[in-house]
């Protein structure tokens, strides 16, 4: 039995050929914003944490997994611990609403290694709370979120917190640098 061999560039002429690579091309190129509520590109979950210890109102350590680390709470800043009493007073209040298990979405690294994130406790974000109640400051170097910006003009306007009376509190990054 003999076979009959075509050569490919026989099947279809070259400007029919083209015209199919556009095609495809174009199918391509489009399938992600037809697809886009169908199909999820990004399938990793935030892990779940469970919180270990918590040093400050903006720093704690949690186990993610296998992996230990340590998270500094994106977009705010919360007043030293020697900034009496506003720093244990912010420390306090992040360990009364951080429940056991959070989750954790990852910003950035800062320079010293550690995750800058955002904590969960379901659909609530434990940094907005934090400035919210008047015991963070939204720290501008970092944020560019107007909700967090809002949180804090209504915390300022209520009086709550570290915006109860003038003072260091309520920009930790200039204190520190004193």
């Amino acid at each position: 039995m003999t076979r009959l061999r075509i050569p490919w560039h026989r099947l279809l002429p070259r400007h029919q050929r083209l015209a199919l690579f556009w095609a495809f091309s174009g199918i391509g190129i489009a399938a992600p914003w037809i697809l886009g509520d169908t199909i999820s590109f990004n399938t990793r979950k935030p892990p779940e944490c469970m919180i270990n210890s918590i040093y400050d109102g903006d720093t704690l350590r949690a186990t993610c997994g296998a992996e230990k680390v340590k998270v500094r709470l994106y977009c705010i800043d919360t007043p030293e611990m020697g900034q009496r009493p506003w720093g244990t007073e912010s420390r306090d209040y992040l360990r009364r609403i951080a429940p056991s298990t959070v989750r954790l979405v990852e910003h950035d690294k800062d320079r010293y290694g550690r995750i800058v994130g955002e904590v969960f406790d379901g659909e609530t974000s434990l940094n907005l709370a934090m400035v919210a109640a008047g015991r963070a400051a939204v720290y501008p170097r970092y944020c560019n979120e107007s909700r967090f910006y809002a949180a804090q003009e209504q915390a300022k306007t209520a009086g709550r917190g570290i915006w109860e009376k003038p003072g260091d509190q309520q920009q930790p990054w200039t204190w520190r640098h004193h």
